[in-house]
């Protein structure tokens, strides 16, 4: 054990605290503490992380520790982070503490609330440290259920519908995915679990790395909003509440890409080379269906949540275009949209919170009555269609320098097309902006609308802060990434 470990630990001392806690004051203090500890151990161990690099330490994983835990089956509790994982724990962190403010004042059952929102946090934070095949898709597990009663019982609208539909989908896509990770087990011959091994031995046999490939990235896929199994994203972010939206959309989104990069690009190289042209053509669906649908939509949740659709196909189709550059701005894609897609639930939750609705033919005049929530709404809006200086801008220009890369003509094409996607995002996201914010306020209910209480502005501050400063200093973070690529690059390149 060490102390990557403590990612996990936290969250399950939250659970013992939040299971004692007999009044709401109590259980917002155990969230509170419990949050801040896990932003505190994220930002340290952003700091020490990039320290053992600076020291000269190379290693492709580092602070590895293993516990062997089933030794029939060579399974074994294997942490340890390299860039990516530190981007993503670090995301992971800033969203749980903002989410705890987001719901601040929830009602009801507030304690069983905060019990299933620290479970599913705790899947997360450990999804990201494994490196163990079978530990990460056990945590990866974890995180997938408290879904179904975070939307079914505190959701609005078409909960029950919306969270079946997910439940069911997500769980198709890891029925794929296990299949998927006993084949590369299997297939390697390797006596281990871990991912790095596997990696090392490199001898899963072509023919079953053809068929263990699209299983693996079809199911890490589904929950990064693949094409044509992105349906049940949509429906179970516009029922979900607030902080579960940003949650969901913010971190539980980006365990598809990075799954996908880090188990099916990684281990089963010679079969994405031979592949990545079918997935290379549902992900750029994605990314312009996503964009179009978000533009006929009429609900703020559904404008975001096809938005996220779009903009997590940019990740995957990142993922696909196999260069350095590409793979780096997938990262920042996923850091990039985690944040802004978070933003704009906590604050379309705080706007439905007050007006009661979330029709965009409803709301006009907005800035008026609450001036923080618009402006910091127009933030959000200009970071999504990718303004410079904000955090939109420095992943889609890395993603699609990258993708340019490839000098044949089928990836250039593909990436022209998805270019499009920036065009459509300006459309809808200008248009709503004008529409709910400005001009005169039609709802004489609305006139007497109060604008952001102090938790709120303690959330919404906090993601703005985080969107400015990667938009405007990528460079440690990129620096920390491009390091951490190299070795899977390497390996779909045969160096």
């Amino acid at each position: 054990m060490n102390f990557l470990s403590l990612f996990v630990l936290i969250p399950l001392v939250m659970l013992v605290g939040l299971w004692l806690a007999r009044s709401i004051r109590a259980i917002r203090s155990v969230m509170v503490v419990g949050a801040s500890a896990l932003l505190i151990l994220s930002v340290a161990l952003t700091f020490l992380y990039i320290d053992a690099r600076a020291a000269g330490d190379t290693a492709e994983m580092l602070f590895r520790a293993d516990l062997p835990w089933y030794k029939p089956l060579h399974i074994a509790y294997s942490v340890g982070v390299d860039g990516i994982s530190v981007a993503m724990l670090l995301l992971s962190a800033v969203i749980v503490f903002t989410g705890t403010f987001a719901s601040w004042r929830l009602e009801p059952l507030t304690k069983e609330y905060f019990l299933w929102f620290t479970l599913l946090s705790m899947g997360v934070f450990g999804f990201f440290i494994s490196v163990d095949l079978f530990t990460m898709f056990m945590f990866y597990e974890i995180a997938l259920i408290p879904m179904y009663l975070l939307i079914g019982v505190w959701g609005s609208g078409r909960k029950e519908y919306a969270a079946m539909k997910l439940t069911l989908m997500l769980m198709g896509g890891s029925a794929f995915l296990l299949i998927g990770i006993l084949g590369i087990y299997f297939g390697s011959g390797a006596t281990t679990m871990n991912l790095l091994d596997i990696a090392a031995l490199h001898n899963i046999p072509f023919a079953q790395q053809c068929i263990w490939f699209p299983l693996t990235f079809l199911g890490f896929g589904v929950l990064g909003a693949l094409f044509p199994f992105h349906t049940w994203s949509p429906d179970g972010h516009a029922s979900a509440p607030t902080a579960v939206s940003m949650l969901h959309a913010g971190v539980l989104m980006k365990l598809g890409g990075y799954g996908c990069f880090r188990i099916a690009m990684y281990l089963m190289p010679e079969a994405a080379q031979e592949l990545s042209w079918i997935f290379l053509i549902l992900t750029g669906i994605s990314v312009v269906y996503g964009a179009f649908s978000a533009c006929v939509q009429t609900d703020l949740k559904y404008i975001n949540a096809y938005s996220s659709v779009s903009h997590c196909g940019l990740v995957l189709f990142a993922i696909l275009m196999m260069t350095r550059t590409a793979a780096t701005g997938a990262v920042l894609q996923m850091l990039s949209h985690g944040l802004m897609t978070a933003l704009f639930f906590a604050l379309i939750g705080m706007i439905y919170g007050r007006t009661h609705t979330r029709d965009v033919r409803e709301l006009s005049g907005l800035m008026k009555v609450m001036p923080f929530l618009s402006v910091c709404y127009v933030i959000a809006g200009l970071a999504n269609l990718g303004l410079p200086g904000l955090s939109g801008f420095v992943a889609e220009m890395t993603i699609f320098v990258g993708s340019f890369e490839n000098p044949d003509l089928f990836h250039r094409t593909l990436t022209v097309i998805a270019c499009t996607s920036i065009v459509i995002t300006a459309v809808y996201i200008l248009r709503l902006v004008g529409k709910i914010l400005y001009g005169t306020c039609t709802n004489k209910h609305h006139l007497a609308l109060t604008d952001a209480t102090w938790d709120e502005r303690v959330a919404v501050i906090c993601l703005i802060a985080c969107v400015a400063g990667l938009g405007m200093a990528p460079w440690w973070i990129s620096d920390m990434i491009s390091g951490s690529v190299n070795p899977v690059i390497a390996a779909l390149l045969g160096h």
